[in-house]
């Protein structure tokens, strides 16, 4: 799969890391091979498999080491000479683990991590700083944002980690990996549902469905003196344009790509964070990019006698201009 976002290591990191996870080890020698194709080294490969072990066990960072160590001898065998790179580096022996892997932590995170789950069981914390953030993480080889890339990749492979592939994003966009990536790590893992990292994405929106272009889906958040309801766009869905009478509506960005536009005012492109008002009597549409999911909250204003007139779809041609 092509992206527009990832670089081409990058896009290599999370196909390795995701294959491992799933443990589909057919098309994890496929991706190695490729990798090293693409100048990935030895050590890099090496590095992202000895990583994955953190995410989805030994049995299975054991056969993707013996995927690799199969892949390079034939690679071997056939006069493909794979450069090694720089070699990982081992803390000394004497490193005080805890407070460097307290410090890795912190710094990924953005703040020094505590909770009552490491108050109820204290050597997972130590295990985490200790052993993950020092012996691990501190090896270099790869970048702090190629390990989230591939921690990602390998958590949106797992089934039943989402409080875990949550965190990992919040880390990922911590340390400058744009939501734009994250967004091709989904897409490449086939984290097809594009679950709700925040809310849950809901049913399909059948009930408007005449009104969109594409998949939509609605998951309503509250009903009671004020309509909230979490909204998920697939990729190139959006509604048509609309107008709210009598009463506006705030949009809030929860994850994805996507783009608003007012009646005659260039398209606005959203990303995670932005918040959108939109005054009454104001012809609009909203919706997600060609590319990406979105998914956004929308609050309307509560009125009396409030309606929405719903319009004509967007012009196929000036979405498709959009990037």
């Amino acid at each position: 799969m092509e992206t527009t976002n990832l670089t081409q290591k990058e896009q290599n990191i999370v196909y390795i890391s995701s294959y491992t996870a799933k443990g589909d080890m057919q098309n994890l020698e496929k991706a190695l091979n490729k990798a090293l194709d693409d100048k990935l080294t030895i050590y890099e490969t090496k590095e992202i498999l000895v990583q994955m072990y953190a995410y989805c066990g030994f049995p299975r960072c054991l056969n993707a080491l013996t995927t690799l160590m199969r892949v390079t001898d034939e690679r071997s065998a056939n006069n493909n000479y794979d450069e090694y790179g720089v070699e990982p580096t081992e803390l000394p022996s004497d490193s005080n683990k805890l407070d460097i892997g307290t410090a890795i932590q912190t710094k990924l995170v953005g703040t020094h991590v505590t909770g009552r789950l490491f108050e109820f069981e204290p050597a997972i914390d130590k295990y985490l700083k200790e052993h993950l953030f020092a012996d691990i993480f501190s090896r270099g080889v790869l970048s702090y944002e190629e390990r989230e890339i591939a921690t990602i990749a390998a958590l949106s492979s797992l089934s039943d980690v989402e409080p875990q592939l949550k965190a990992h994003i919040q880390i990922a966009q911590n340390i400058g990996v744009p939501q734009s990536k994250i967004d091709d790590i989904l897409k490449i893992t086939e984290y097809n549902t594009f679950k709700n990292i925040i809310f849950e994405r809901g049913n399909k929106n059948d009930a408007y469905a005449q009104y969109f272009v594409g998949q939509s889906y609605l998951k309503m958040l509250n009903s009671e003196g004020m309509n909230i309801a979490n909204v998920t766009f697939e990729p190139g869905c959006r509604n048509n344009w609309h107008i709210h009478h009598k009463g506006g509506q705030i949009l809030m960005v929860i994850q994805g790509r996507g783009y608003y536009q007012e009646w005659g005012k260039p398209a606005r492109e959203l990303h995670a964070g932005d918040v959108v008002n939109i005054p009454a009597e104001v012809k609009h549409w909203h919706g997600a990019a060609k590319d990406s999911w979105f998914v956004h909250v929308a609050i309307e204003v509560p009125t009396k006698s409030g309606f929405t007139e719903w319009l004509e779809p967007v012009d196929n041609n000036d979405y498709n201009e959009l990037k």
